[in-house]
């Protein structure tokens, strides 16, 4: 038992920087079409079907071919046709406010609501005003007895 525990740890021991535990997910190209934008028409490269768009998924293609992880083909994408050619902005510069400015509406709107239900709530009169509202006059009562009669309630 000794020995094959051994000679397991021998054989782990010379495969380490060969053997991958944690295998890192093959690059697909439809993943990826979901991800990059055209060059040309500026959709995504799942729905652009223009000869550049094809240039770009014989260039992935030869990528995913060559081993090339996700990250290492958006970056020769970038490099091959620019920033614009990534479905999403970068997280750094400008391009973070892609990401800010919805947040920051979302916030805004929230502090609006909650700022218009608190004057809703004082404006809103309380019991001993409406007790002071005059009482009905008469003719407002016999109007109502009539009322009431005509609809049967």
């Amino acid at each position: 038992m000794k020995r094959a525990f051994a000679a397991f740890a021998v054989l782990i021991f010379l495969a380490g920087p060969n053997l991958s535990l944690a295998a890192e997910p093959q690059a697909s190209l439809p993943q990826l079409e979901d991800e990059v934008m055209c060059p040309v028409c500026g959709t995504l490269l799942g729905l652009s079907h223009s000869p550049a768009a094809e240039r770009e998924r014989v260039f992935i293609r030869k990528l995913i071919a060559q081993g090339k992880t996700d990250d290492e083909i958006k970056d020769a994408l970038v490099g091959e046709y620019g920033g614009q050619v990534l479905a999403l902005p970068e997280n750094r510069g400008i391009d973070v406010w892609a990401y800010a400015v919805p947040v920051i509406g979302l916030v805004l709107g929230l502090l609006g609501v909650i700022a218009a239900i608190i004057v809703w709530r004082r404006r809103r009169p309380d019991d001993d005003e409406r007790e002071d509202a005059p009482a009905p006059t008469e003719a407002e009562e016999d109007r109502l007895d009539k009322d009431m009669a005509r609809f049967d309630l």
